[in-house]
């Protein structure tokens, strides 16, 4: 990878210095990134991992999977995200991009190998470190390309996630649909998918500086007194190890309370975090849903195409949302609101209807305006903010976002005196939504109206100060 891939780094001087991490151009780290995300994700193997579970292959009851093997996911991601973004920039991104294709081959392999509820538990475990490490991977790329690429690299990066799961998620339905092939080879060629993804990640470029770190004065004495540096090497790494990790959380602490001191920036964070608890909450239980409308003994199952049909139709609205004209700033909070309501809905029709195909078509339905409210969202955080926080408002977003699936999992669903259904769960995710729209209307009218007030107050004093000017 010394070599350049474009020709945007003729020029030696350029690499040399300030400019060294982007000598190797955007074109061959963004490739092998794409190629890393794109086979990370193409798990066939995931749109039937209920079905897996409960099936011969490994035997466990539906009970078993609610309530002993999902959980863990929720749980491990809670307890493992902030000490993954708080390395994820020490370690400068590739180390944790290589642990997070590592976690997914060892996590496959103990679904394909392991039997019982403790396997399945420890396979959710570390699989749930690779979803943490995602940090790891949306922000090696803004470490080694100038940032005049960021918009392109960022679409690229991001539109191979979604493909890889699409592709991922249609391949799984042809093969059972058409092949008659056994969810375990499905589960073995995830396995191949994600150890391609691992060899790949060994070839992308370590990047020679991070996002955020600063070198210290003390840094640059060590480098003007080789002689020193030699003779405290050891504790000079722990302790740089122990003043980063302080320094780090000051001023995340201090960068935290100054972007979320806005409203603005503060309502599309919270509808961040909560609408992520509560799509999440939806994706990881709906195939127990289904499996409970229409039992393993007498089912054709097509959770594969109505993941990838999802997942297409999420993009498109992603990219559709992104070219409509609207005063974002007066409206948004009233948008947000008006397609929770909706998305409410097709949450409660899920619930309450027996046909299958229904619910595959608010499935469906559910994730494609998630995806279009998120991205709202996103931009709308993005304007308000300079590019060197994307990564920690994000970060914390989600880190919220699992917190409150954590609670929301605990109450639900581990909750001893309750023990509700599965069709009742849904009914609280549907009523969650619906509090979260009905919170955002009301937010959302006030704003307009607010807004609608002062710029009907400016008018006239335009037109009296129009003829003294």
């Amino acid at each position: 990878m010394g070599s350049c891939w474009s020709w945007e780094c003729g020029n030696k001087a350029r690499c040399a210095g300030h400019y060294g991490p982007y000598c190797a151009g955007w074109v061959g780290p963004t490739v092998l990134l794409c190629i890393y995300g794109f086979c990370s994700m193409m798990r066939p193997v995931e749109p039937f991992l209920t079905e897996f579970l409960t099936g011969a292959y490994k035997n466990l009851t539906t009970e078993q999977v609610t309530r002993q093997v999902y959980p863990v996911w929720t749980y491990s991601s809670l307890i493992l995200l902030i000490p993954v973004f708080l390395v994820t920039d020490f370690l400068r991104y590739k180390p944790v991009i290589v642990l997070q294709g590592l976690s997914y081959v060892v996590a496959f392999l103990l679904l394909l190998l392991g039997s019982g509820v403790h396997s399945a538990q420890w396979a959710l475990f570390i699989y749930s470190f690779g979803t943490a490490a995602d940090v790891g991977y949306y922000s090696y790329i803004y470490s080694v390309v100038q940032p005049s690429y960021y918009q392109r690299v960022t679409s690229y990066a991001r539109g191979a996630i979604l493909v890889g799961y699409a592709v991922g998620a249609l391949l799984s339905q042809l093969l059972l649909s058409l092949g008659g092939v056994s969810l375990y080879c499905m589960a073995i060629v995830s396995l191949v998918s994600v150890s391609v993804a691992l060899l790949t990640s060994f070839f992308l470029p370590m990047p020679k500086t991070s996002l955020f770190r600063r070198e210290t004065r003390s840094g640059e004495d060590s480098r003007s007194n080789p002689e020193s540096r030699d003779s405290f090497v050891w504790m000079r790494k722990s302790r740089s190890a122990a003043k980063y990790v302080g320094r780090t959380l000051r001023r995340l602490l201090s960068d935290c309370k100054e972007c979320y001191s806005s409203m603005a920036v503060l309502f599309f964070c919270l509808w961040w975090a909560m609408g992520r608890c509560g799509f999440y909450q939806v994706s990881n239980y709906v195939q127990v849903l289904w499996v409970y409308m229409q039992p393993q003994h007498n089912f054709t199952a097509y959770n594969g195409g109505v993941d990838a049909i999802a997942t297409l139709s999420g993009a498109a609205a992603s990219i559709a949302v992104g070219h409509v004209s609207l005063e974002w700033s007066v409206w948004g909070e009233l948008v947000l609101g008006g397609f929770t309501l909706l998305i409410a809905g097709a949450v409660f029709l899920m619930d309450l209807t027996k046909s299958i195909w229904l619910s595959y078509t608010c499935v469906i339905l559910f994730k494609a305006l998630y995806m279009q409210l998120i991205t709202i969202c996103t931009f709308q955080i993005a304007k308000q903010l300079s590019r060197e926080r994307y990564a920690l408002v994000f970060g914390v977003n989600s880190f919220m976002g699992t917190v409150l699936q954590s609670l929301l999992t605990a109450v639900v669903i581990n909750t001893k005196s309750l023990q509700l259904t599965i069709t009742s769960q849904f009914f609280v995710y549907a009523s969650y939504f619906a509090a979260i729209g009905l919170l955002f209307t009301v937010r959302g009218v006030y704003t307009a109206l607010r807004m609608n007030r002062l710029s009907a107050g400016d008018r006239p004093e335009r037109a009296t100060s129009l003829p003294e000017a």
